[in-house]
């Protein structure tokens, strides 16, 4: 498979219609540029219109939803030459032999994509998880995200995916979002874009198509856009400088995908309750025109509630393509978008150069991809491939990395082995973290705690529900009332495994020491007990506003060696 440097997917078109890379692949010969451009233009000419404009749509296939479904998607992929799959829930091996089959049976190699933020994961539960983006927005040294990123393509590339749809480059500056939160990498600017463009590079460094998403800005809203459409009534100048400003400071960077979400923004669509991934005025005026963003951009899913309760399918993908996207994912009616792609075109709403500018990038990015060479990808021991100790490894390193120390006024930590008291709040399992501890270890319930000794060390876990990244962070009043009495006459280490948001409305003026964890899963466990016995150093910072005081980039250095 061709090398690809993460900047050779930025690619536009000539008005020749020649097309090339804006920034070329690592040490690319004009040979090379040439064999791609000869490519897609051949490749181009072979197609009739109907094949073209099957390019432009990727559906989705769900292996969890029976045979009828899946011959449904069969016969789409054959009957209508779509030009690459969306993979769902939740079989891998039974995925990877669908898209053989696909792949096989298409004239032109298909792209197959994934919501995989942290990792397949997310689809696929046998998989390793990975961090949020939250989780990786306290990390400091950002080479690691690429690392990891890094892996998440090398999993991709074994299921037969070959488009991440990540990193999420929102600002989420509202802590009540519900649908952004721990996908966010943090309510600041340049964190979003360092953390961002490290998971980008660490992608497309590994031949893994990235998108950032979702334009132009998702993180200040209170609505879940899978449900209705939400509003951003920020204006221009405050756009300008949180919501677009990691767009506009990543699209230089050779990221091969902005995907467009359905948000209505008043200061940009001047059309009343207008979704983005159909404006124009959204799509080519500005991330097109102003911004000058030559990539491929996608919309966000089609079948999510913001644009599917208002729009007919098929009238829906019409309209997105009309907008200036090039690829409407999750299409759910892609014979009859394509009739009205068409009836556009001859009606002269919609000129034939744009059929020609996108299908030309998709081809070009394919080609980039190596999917003009397609292997087919093994089933056997996928579960295994995608879920090993070479996951756990780097998994356990981030959360290391990602613990954040906000005081330790009485120097409790590391522990030293001291004799420690342990009492679990909340409502997920914490079983792994005491265990991880030691042995000296004395588990407490929260209606024991007048059992212990007063002046001892006790540990107080937040153990908060992360089975989804939307599970809500709030702290019950009954943990509050028990931290509350234990600081009256205990030294007392609060860990919040869960979001930062957790300590929003927590009074911890007398809790000596404070950390954040981020998550509550056996890995994330594992590193903080580790971190709290002084195995490994601590140096996480606050991704987020929490409020006013614990603002971003709060944290304090930790270094076992030299306490």
């Amino acid at each position: 498979m061709k090398k690809l440097v993460y900047t050779s997917l930025f690619i536009f078109l000539f008005l020749s219609s020649k097309i090339t890379a804006q920034y070329q692949p690592e040490k690319i010969s004009r040979e090379d540029l040439k064999k791609a451009n000869q490519w897609v233009d051949q490749t181009y000419k072979k197609l009739s219109q109907d094949e073209k404009l099957g390019q432009l749509f990727i559906v989705a296939l769900y292996t969890n939803r029976g045979e009828d479904e899946i011959e449904k998607v069969r016969s789409i992929v054959s009957k209508d030459k779509i030009g690459g799959l969306i993979l769902m829930q939740d079989d891998a091996a039974r995925e990877i032999n669908l898209v053989n089959e696909f792949q096989q049976k298409s004239k032109i190699p298909l792209m197959i994509g994934m919501d995989a933020e942290w990792g397949v994961f997310q689809r696929i539960p046998a998989a390793h998880k990975y961090p949020w983006a939250m989780t990786l927005g306290a990390i400091q040294d950002k080479e690691l995200i690429k690392q990891m990123a890094a892996k998440i393509a090398e999993d991709c590339h074994r299921v037969g995916i070959n488009w991440d749809f990540a990193p999420v480059v929102d600002v989420n500056t509202n802590p009540n979002n519900p649908i952004i939160g721990n996908r966010s990498f943090g309510s600041e600017v340049n964190n979003v874009v360092n953390s961002a463009l490290s998971y980008a590079q660490g992608l497309q460094n590994s031949n893994i198509l990235a998108a950032i998403k979702h334009f132009p800005g998702h993180g200040d809203t209170s609505t879940d856009s899978h449900l209705d459409l939400p509003v951003v009534s920020h204006n221009l100048e405050r756009l300008n400088s949180i919501e677009i400003a990691p767009f506009k400071a990543l699209m230089d960077k050779g990221i091969g995908g902005v995907m467009v979400a359905h948000l209505y923004v008043p200061a940009l669509e001047p059309a009343k309750g207008i979704p983005a991934s159909v404006s124009k005025n959204i799509v080519t005026g500005l991330l097109k025109d102003k911004l000058g963003y030559k990539g491929l951009i996608i919309t966000d899913a089609l079948n999510m509630g913001a644009v599917a309760n208002k729009y007919k399918p098929g009238e829906l993908d019409a309209m997105a393509f009309q907008a200036g996207n090039d690829i409407m994912l999750f299409s759910q009616g892609v014979a009859e978008g394509k009739k009205l792609i068409q009836k556009a075109i001859e009606n002269g709403e919609i000129p034939q150069s744009r059929v020609e500018e996108s299908v030309k990038k998709i081809l070009l990015t394919k080609y980039f991809l190596g999917l003009d060479k397609y292997t087919p990808k093994n089933p056997e021991n996928i579960n295994s491939d995608l879920n090993n100790d070479s996951h756990k490894t780097l998994v356990q390193n981030l959360y290391a990395n990602a613990i954040t120390l906000l005081k330790d006024e009485k120097k409790l930590l590391p522990l030293n082995g001291k004799q420690i008291y342990y009492v679990p709040l909340e409502e997920a399992p914490y079983q792994t973290f005491a265990n991880r501890l030691g042995t000296d270890i004395i588990i407490k319930k929260a209606s024991e705690i007048n059992t212990i000794p007063a002046n001892s060390t006790v540990i107080v876990g937040f153990h908060k529900d992360n089975s989804t990244a939307y599970k809500p962070y709030k702290i019950s009043d009954v943990s509050k009332k028990v931290l509350s009495g234990l600081t009256k006459n205990q030294n007392v280490i609060l860990d919040v495994f869960g979001s930062a948001y957790a300590l929003k409305d927590i009074d911890i003026s007398k809790v000596s020491t404070v950390l954040v964890s981020y998550e509550n899963n056996e890995d994330s466990m594992t590193a903080t007990a580790d971190a709290l016995n002084g195995k490994t150093m601590i140096h996480g910072r606050l991704p987020v506003l929490v409020n006013d005081a614990l603002k971003a980039g709060m944290g304090i250095d930790l270094n076992p060696s030299k306490n």
